[in-house]
């Protein structure tokens, strides 16, 4: 029997209430000892001296570009950014080419994670056909195919008729149905967040209201139909008031936010002034949608993650290729690779005394697990319990690291983090049972 045993680490596995020093033993890609004597006879030992050991971290909203992007990102180099970044779950979104709006696009998803993924993939599928916004697409036949939420993440759900026969069907299913929180018809094409800097360099804005909006339509609809709904990188101030009150009702929503949201400022966007390529006056590593907002609504989403009404941190990983983001910023792409920064970028809420350590694994581990309710389709999914997957990451909270993006796993070199020094880096990555990452 193949046994791999990891020790002399601090464990921490929030969904058991474990913050201890111990040895963990994975046996055959399952969790079989977590104790002080775990593994002393494995056939192959990990050392953790001097680190923390807690279950890998599940990422709920990923984009891998594959198909049909695979310039921007693959599967196989997805997974091995997610890896490096200590994550060993990740949920694929439907914003392909072709898009998952069929079994047979789900079944593709899931045989290439097989072949050439580093970790796991669970896809998300379409709640339209085509994404397109007109069409239920077939939810039933999605998720027997192996589907484990629905989302036309990037393409908001605009029909309100339709977002809640999606509900519905979905409801039916026990799937969450997620959405790209935006009115379009407030955003009104904007770039950014509408704020002072948008003035300062002529951009269009995006105002607030454009997401509020949509999350309150959205959950006024779950309240209706008894359905989930998952509302998508939280952003602002509104909107995590609007799900903190609705949550004491006991309405069925979770959220997430991502490490951007949680770390980063409007005022990023002016980082670059004079030292961008060609001279810009702005950077378009940080154009992201939902854009990055105030200093009021970053510490919003603190304290929303903080008193849980947000349920867990989601990377949006969002990679490209470097023509998509070199180029004017009207032009230039929405998103950021996100996957090899997210822990790094995350652990300064910690060192802020915003939260503790054991906090923001569990908004990285059983967290989003619950969110979505992956844990009822993978037994143990996020935890060190008996049993459970033997998906491991160790971490160095204490380790200083500068972000060279030219060396990311991941095609896309696209963040505003570049030449940033972060304190918090992942050591190492065990998935079902073997080391997937080392850090040199």
């Amino acid at each position: 029997m193949a046994t791999l045993a990891i020790r002399g680490g601090r464990v921490i596995d929030p969904a058991n209430g474990t913050d201890v020093l111990a040895g963990v033993l994975i046996a055959d890609g399952r969790i079989s000892a977590v104790s002080p004597e775990a593994g002393r006879d494995a056939s192959e030992t990990l050392d953790a001296t001097g680190l923390v050991v807690c279950p890998g971290f599940v990422d709920i909203h990923c984009h891998l570009r594959e198909p049909g992007f695979e310039h921007k990102e693959t599967i196989a180099t997805g997974t091995l950014a997610a890896a490096r970044g200590g994550f060993t779950t990740v949920c694929a979104m439907p914003n392909t080419e072709p898009p998952i709006d069929s079994a047979a696009a789900v079944e593709f998803i899931l045989r290439t994670a097989q072949a050439q993924g580093a970790v796991r993939v669970l896809p998300i599928a379409c709640v339209s056909r085509g994404r397109t916004g007109r069409e239920l697409a077939d939810l039933a036949e999605l998720s027997q195919a192996g589907a484990v939420a629905f989302s036309d993440d990037g393409a908001p759900i605009a029909d309100p008729h339709l977002m809640r026969r999606a509900l519905e069907y979905a409801g039916m299913l026990r799937a969450p149905v997620i959405n790209h929180c935006e009115d379009p018809s407030l955003s009104s094409s904007g770039v950014m967040h509408e704020g002072w800097v948008s003035t300062r360099l002529g951009l269009r804005g995006v105002p607030a209201a454009a997401e509020e909006a949509m999350v309150a339509r959205d959950i006024a609809l779950a309240e209706a139909t008894g359905s989930h709904v998952h509302i998508a990188h939280v952003s602002t101030t509104g909107s995590v008031e609007i799900i903190r009150q609705v949550k004491g009702r006991g309405v069925p929503v979770t959220a997430e936010v991502t490490p951007h949201h949680l770390t980063l400022t409007h005022e990023a966007i002016l980082l670059g002034l004079g030292e961008t390529p060609g001279g810009l006056a702005y950077d378009t590593n940080a154009k992201v949608n939902p854009p990055l907002r105030t200093p009021a609504d970053l510490e919003a989403c603190i304290e929303g993650l903080r008193d849980r009404t947000i349920d867990c941190i989601a990377t949006d990983h969002a990679p490209h290729a470097i023509q998509d983001k070199l180029c004017e910023f009207d032009a230039a792409a929405f998103g950021i690779s996100g996957l090899e920064t997210a822990f790094g970028l995350a652990m300064s809420l910690v060192q802020d005394g915003a939260l503790e350590l054991p906090a923001l694994v569990e908004k990285l581990t059983i967290g989003p697990v619950r969110a979505l309710g992956l844990d009822r389709r993978i037994e143990g999914l996020g935890t060190l319990s008996l049993g459970a997957p033997g998906d491991v990451a160790l971490i160095d909270p204490k380790a200083e690291w500068v972000v060279e993006p030219e060396t990311f796993a991941s095609k896309g070199k696209n963040t505003p983090l570049g030449e940033r020094t972060l304190r918090g880096r992942v050591i190492a990555t065990v998935y079902d049972g073997r080391l997937v990452f080392h850090a040199s």
